[in-house]
């Protein structure tokens, strides 16, 4: 036995992270149903690997973003310009998924009062003020708060500044920025046991029992999800590349969508879909600013969600909507969705917006809140994995398109 057990967990150790973290997840599942008290204490492994990505992803976008624009060369191309807007046309595609699959499928809530205590926005209005406090808020405060269109905004800043500054400053700032990335690699090495921990202590204290009543709200949330991750997504990238398009979304899944879908933050999900853009060998300038910008403004599963769970309050309610409201709702709530991100509670937050253009109010927009929150496990798990994939994904779509584009024209 002692001979063996080493030669078993070198064994491990070879293999691939993603299939470390599919043992992980698999030996969490049997633990939660085998020993439910023993699955609960794992909770503390998920949360201390949930909080190091937290901790090591304001800094590492504070220090790659700024080393990248002060090291960045005159003439580089840095493709930012069609990444924004594949973000774009992403986000309006989900929302016009969003907006069928509601019709064809239309969904009934048990509205009933919930004690949840959140505070959602008061208007449009009041949201892009929230996003240009965000833009100038205290560099120190925004690197505490994990508020990334702030230290976006101060990096560049930065980054600028520094660039005239002397090579030496350069290189040191450099140094800087390889060893912040040594440190987060040695954190994601530590994704299996933290998947395992996450996955055994939420099936045992949760379980999906809460989730019964809402089978077909549910099924209409996680079926527009996977038709936009696996339709959609792959259309536009093949609008882009022009070749087969499913070997990279599969990739992009695989690797970033499983980590978000169980740590459910897109901002702990940045340094690994750092990691994962580099190992694609995509121009560093471009992915150190369009990986944390699109954690803040790629919101497809977000616009799913808050169209979906507004839209089945309207019909719950009776209210007869066209299909251009509807799809002005999602619009709306979807660039919405950039300025409240930062959040607790991210997308729910702003379903109470999208009712109040229904005339709903919102005493009742709070109850269906409260749904989002029973029926978060599974809702919240699955759109941060589309957000935080399809942002390394649509990264690599641009990047790699342009490449080829400047190779046909040469």
């Amino acid at each position: 036995m002692t001979a063996s057990s080493p030669s078993l967990l070198h064994r491990l150790t070879r293999l691939s992270l993603v299939s470390q973290i599919i043992i992980g997840l698999i030996a969490g599942i049997v633990l939660a149903l085998v020993a439910p008290d023993v699955a609960k204490s794992t909770a503390f492994i998920g949360k201390v690997f949930v909080s190091a990505l937290k901790a090591v992803a304001p800094i590492l976008v504070f220090v790659l973003v700024m080393a990248s624009i002060a090291n960045h060369k005159h003439g580089q191309e840095t493709h930012i310009r069609p990444i924004l807007f594949l973000y774009l046309l992403g986000t309006f595609a989900a929302a016009v998924v969003a907006v069928a699959a509601s019709m064809m499928f239309p969904s009934s809530l048990v509205l009933v009062t919930h004690d949840v205590a959140v505070t959602a926005p008061g208007g449009i209005s009041e949201v892009l003020q929230s996003l240009l406090l965000s833009v100038v808020d205290n560099p120190v405060s925004a690197l505490m708060n994990a508020n990334f269109i702030g230290i976006l905004a101060w990096a560049i800043g930065m980054g600028i500044a520094i660039r005239h500054a002397g090579d030496t400053t350069r290189e040191v700032l450099g140094d800087l920025s390889n060893g912040v990335t040594l440190i987060v690699r040695l954190v994601i090495r530590f994704a299996p046991l933290g998947i395992f921990g996450l996955v055994a202590s939420t099936l045992a204290t949760s379980g999906f029992g809460a989730l019964l009543g809402y089978l077909q709200l549910l099924a209409v949330l996680l079926g527009c999800m996977l038709f936009v991750a696996l339709v959609m997504n792959p259309m536009i990238v093949f609008w882009k590349l022009r070749r087969n398009p499913y070997p990279l979304v599969l990739m992009c899944l695989r690797e970033s969508g499983i980590t978000a879908f169980f740590t459910r933050s897109s901002a702990a999900n940045i340094p690994v879909n750092l990691e994962l853009s580099k190992r694609l060998g995509l121009h560093e300038d471009t992915y150190s600013v369009s990986i944390p910008l699109g954690a803040t403004i790629n919101m497809a599963g977000a616009a799913i969600t808050i169209t979906v769970l507004t839209l089945a309050a309207v019909h719950t309610l009776g209210i007869a909507v066209d299909i251009p409201t509807a799809i002005l709702l999602s619009v709306v709530a979807a660039i919405c969705a950039c300025g409240a991100s930062g959040v607790a509670g991210g997308s729910l937050l702003l379903i109470p917006l999208a009712c109040s253009l229904f005339g709903i109010p919102s005493e009742i927009a709070m109850q269906v809140v409260a749904v989002g929150f029973i029926i978060g496990v599974l809702q919240d798990s699955a759109e941060t994995a589309l957000n935080s994939s399809t942002d390394v994904l649509f990264t690599a779509a641009a990047c790699l398109g342009e490449v080829e584009k400047a190779q046909r024209l040469a």
